[in-house]
């Protein structure tokens, strides 16, 4: 089963976050499939590939529950609905 979760990159206590389409047997610093996106809590920037993205949901692949919130609040969600509408 493939997962979009968080895979920690930067210094000590400056950290950024890539979004990964990830096996779930791997480790967080693990091998991904894809690098969709990052993520900078410091900054609040959030930079993300749609298509990549919108190719392993519909795959199947399970979002974590923090990548949920961040593609919630990136208003993801709201532009799935009115592409397949």
């Amino acid at each position: 089963m493939v997962k979009l979760r968080l895979k920690r990159c930067g210094r000590k206590q400056q950290a950024i976050y890539r979004i990964v389409a990830i096996d779930v047997r791997s480790r967080r610093e693990g091998r991904d499939l894809q690098k969709v996106g990052f993520y900078d809590p410091i900054k609040n920037q959030t930079c993300l590939n749609v298509p990549a993205i919108l190719y392993f949901l519909e795959k199947g692949a399970q979002p974590t529950r923090t990548v949920y919130d961040i593609l919630k609040k990136a208003e993801f969600f709201k532009d799935k609905e009115r592409t397949l509408s």
